[in-house]
């Protein structure tokens, strides 16, 4: 299997597995003026509509101003640089490492991963991610958001 397939099942799994769950918990929270149109739907990356950080960029495939409650985010890292410091929030969260060389820590330990790889953190566990290599680390960051 290509890895551009490998990544769309993976993405479409985790999306799929949250909405699920968030049908069990919580009503639709979606705001009654949204309109999803097939025009919206579709997000193609554009590197001009991306926003600058300390750290290198990130862009918002979904937020929480246009789902109902999962985000998806690309972040890009320069080499040795981190997003922010380890930190822990009651949303869960997942990576999934595109390109690069990430330094994964969670609850303590840290373990050097590189593309196609997935890294899960649990609810109010600590974790953080780096980049650990000498080119640009490029990840997505799946999660809920819990308004």
């Amino acid at each position: 299997m290509k890895p551009t397939s490998t990544i769309k099942i993976a993405i479409l799994a985790l999306i799929t597995h949250q909405a699920v769950q968030s049908q069990e918990v919580k009503k639709e929270t979606t705001p009654a003026n949204q309109k999803y149109t097939i025009e919206n739907c579709v997000n193609h990356f554009e590197l001009d509509k991306a926003a600058k950080t300390k750290a290198g960029y990130q862009y918002w495939f979904a937020d929480r101003n246009f789902t109902q409650e999962n985000t998806l985010k690309m972040s890009i890292v320069e080499p040795g640089k981190s997003t922010h410091a380890p930190h822990h929030h009651v949303e869960e969260e997942f990576f999934y490492i595109l390109e690069g060389s990430a330094s994964f820590y969670l609850d303590g330990k840290t373990t050097v991963v590189g593309p196609n790889t997935s890294l899960y953190c649990p609810s109010n566990v600590e974790h953080g991610i780096s980049n650990a290599g000498n080119t640009d680390l490029k990840y997505l960051v799946i999660k809920k958001d819990l308004k």
